[in-house]
């Protein structure tokens, strides 16, 4: 969808993808109702909805019964199979990739080992899924790359990634000169903040922080829909939040980061102290080991997220972790960031815990369907 140039043909498309948002968010509707929702008149939408059908990306249901007078309201909806997104996840020696419908539904996936130190390398395997993926599904609307670390989305630029050992890495370019498809570059944390909101079904209109702890931590902030990155992409990087003066070794060459204090490595390795062999899965069956950890853990978060509350001031934070299945970390986190907040701050703060870890892949799906719909104005 791209416009040919100001004016009308700019309005039209803006429209469009108004039309688009809509169907998307209602699944079922009407052409009445659309109109009604986007303050559009009748006849705009039945004309941008007359060419979606003759595109095959609409079909109609029938007419609703309605007891009013008049001409009876016809349900449409979407053909989610003929629009579709990737996301291809990178990650430390991984690539994780996902073909979903435009209602996020997954269509296809596969995930493998590889080598991912090597930039030039893992850059013309990432090409050559790219051009599988645009072979095998021509309905693709764009794919989104993912990677771990500082990224500047605009250029496609990894500047520094620990997990991939880069640094000062022109990603978009490349890949551009292969595919012929819009292409996205985003950091996958950022990505599954994307659809944290989605999922939770949060207000647009206020900010939210989403927080995910995996080898690493990371986390973002959503920002009235869209994701803030800061003057220097690293908005939201409360993993390398100081917490201890003189503490591990963290990834980012500092002491001390919430990430050595909590991560998926750092936990593992205190419970491998404390018990040879004992891995955080089984931590349950080993309360007396693996409960401390987790009102460790809870606290170090739990002040962390003190400080993004007063600082930052989001509606909800969501938490996307291992440990939110213990009850004992949920209490800790819950526990210290009222004890560290201003009361009124906290009060107006929801907290959720995610039940199931999000799967970035799926966000890099969805930001490419955002950008499609994405208004030019």
């Amino acid at each position: 969808m791209k416009a040919a140039g100001k004016g009308p043909a700019v309005l039209r498309l803006n429209n469009l993808k108004r039309v688009m948002a809509q169907l998307r968010s209602a699944r079922i509707t009407s052409r009445q109702d659309i109109a009604r929702a986007l303050d559009l008149s009748k006849n705009t939408v039945s004309l941008i909805i007359d060419d979606l059908l003759a595109q095959g990306l609409v079909r109609e249901l029938g007419p609703v019964s309605v007891t009013a007078a008049g001409r009876p309201k016809i349900e449409i909806a979407l053909r989610p199979e003929k629009l579709k997104s990737a996301g291809i996840m990178v990650a430390r020696q991984t690539i994780h990739w996902q073909v979903r419908d435009y209602f996020s539904q997954v269509i296809a996936e596969q995930t493998w080992r590889t080598e991912t130190a090597a930039p030039e390398r893992l850059l013309q395997e990432l090409a050559e899924v790219c051009q599988t993926l645009c072979a095998a599904h021509p309905e693709l609307t764009g794919i989104a790359i993912g990677l771990p670390g500082i990224i500047d989305s605009q250029r496609g630029f990894v500047h520094f990634s620990a997990p991939l050992g880069w640094e000062n890495v022109a990603v978009l370019a490349p890949l551009q000169r292969c595919v012929s498809l819009p292409l996205l570059v985003l950091n996958n944390v950022k990505a599954a903040a994307l659809l944290s909101v989605q999922q939770l079904q949060l207000s647009k209109a206020q900010s939210h922080f989403y927080l995910r702890i995996a080898e690493g931590v990371g986390g973002a902030l959503i920002d009235r829909g869209a994701l803030f990155t800061g003057s220097s992409w690293t908005a939201g990087e409360i993993g390398h939040l100081r917490m201890q003066r003189e503490g591990q070794l963290c990834s980012c060459g500092r002491r001390g980061c919430l990430e050595t204090l909590i991560g998926q490595p750092a936990i593992q390795q205190q419970l491998s102290k404390r018990k040879p062999g004992l891995r955080w899965q089984q931590g349950e069956s080993e309360p007396s080991l693996f409960n401390p950890l987790m009102s460790e853990a809870g606290e170090h978060l739990g002040f962390a997220l003190s400080q993004v509350m007063q600082l930052v001031n989001p509606a909800c934070i969501i938490i996307d972790a291992p440990w939110n299945s213990s009850a004992v970390f949920r209490e800790a986190v819950k526990q210290t960031m009222q004890a560290s907040t201003l009361a009124f701050t906290h009060a107006h703060t929801t907290l959720h815990f995610l039940a199931q870890r999000l799967e970035p892949a799926q966000g890099l799906a969805l930001a490419v369907i955002a950008q499609y719909e994405q208004a030019d104005y």
